[in-house]
């Protein structure tokens, strides 16, 4: 509840709508994330093997594992929030299912004699 009073309202068919957009974005960031690290391997040290080259990858090289790894974490991030939004919405019907059933009314047969049999 922010400072405007306001609740915030998740719909089932909202969460059920929008969970397929963070997998699809998770497929297609691990996709080009396998593209560059192709691609990088393919190009070899187009830097040379001279001191400068030498420097520039001494430079350079680490940063592109910590590009590797973070983009890595990123299309994991988007796959675990498709995870935890289909979660979610799976949630909240279990959850008004369970309500429902609660005050929905239930047929008991009443003995009439009044002996609890």
């Amino acid at each position: 509840m922010g400072d405007s009073g306001e609740v915030l309202d998740i719909k089932i068919a909202d969460l059920k709508a929008t969970a397929p957009h963070f997998h699809h974005q998770s497929v297609a960031l691990a996709r080009a994330l396998t593209k560059l690290k192709h691609g990088l391997a393919a190009a070899g040290s187009p830097w040379g093997d001279d001191e400068q080259g030498e420097k520039f990858h001494k430079a350079y090289g680490p940063h592109v594992k910590q590009i590797e790894q973070s983009t890595q974490i990123l299309a994991e991030g988007l796959a675990g929030i498709h995870e935890a939004m289909v979660d979610m919405a799976d949630g909240h019907i279990d959850n008004e299912e369970l309500i429902r059933g609660m005050f929905s009314r239930i047929h008991v047969d009443r003995d009439t004699k009044g002996d609890g049999k």
